[in-house]
């Protein structure tokens, strides 16, 4: 089944949920990960807090991405990885573009001197107890939360 509906930007945006068994061939990822029941996001130095996630490289596959944007974006290490949704954004100003989006239970986190584009590492319980000021704008798009309600409703996080 896929969810229709236009971004902020009037794209328009097209949801499949997945499982393990689907083919993952996005050109990006986005995780969701969960470490000692609290989500783990990223600060973006630019955009502010927000969950992990970037291209995937050339000769990469989608999980190798996933993985590896997670470690280097927060020092995070994967116990489980789970496919759980495709989604596809048809844009009228730049290229269109499939992201893998992908469920992570983390088995610990390692301190690192450079998290590259971002800040490191943040836990919080739930999306709302993010301060307002320190939420990129990614963190309240409407695909993000459909996938994070999708990760509830598979029981991966309550």
């Amino acid at each position: 089944m896929t969810i229709k509906y236009l971004d902020k930007d009037n794209n328009k945006v097209f949801l499949n949920f997945t499982t393990d068994k689907d083919k993952a061939n996005g050109q990006h990822v986005l995780i969701i990960p969960i470490y000692k029941d609290n989500l783990l996001f990223t600060y973006h130095g630019s955009r502010g807090i927000e969950f992990p996630g970037g291209k995937i490289e050339p000769n990469e596959t989608s999980i190798t991405a996933a993985q590896r944007e997670l470690y280097e974006e927060t020092g995070a290490v994967v116990l489980e990885l789970h496919y759980i949704a495709q989604y596809y954004v048809q844009r009228h100003d730049l290229p269109s573009f499939y992201k893998d989006v992908y469920v992570a239970k983390v088995d610990y986190i390692e301190t690192k001197q450079d998290y590259l584009e971002t800040k490191g590492p943040k836990l919080y319980r739930a999306v709302t107890d993010i301060p307002e000021h320190q939420q990129s704008f990614l963190i309240k798009d409407t695909t993000i939360l459909k996938c994070l309600e999708r990760v509830i409703e598979l029981g991966y996080y309550n």
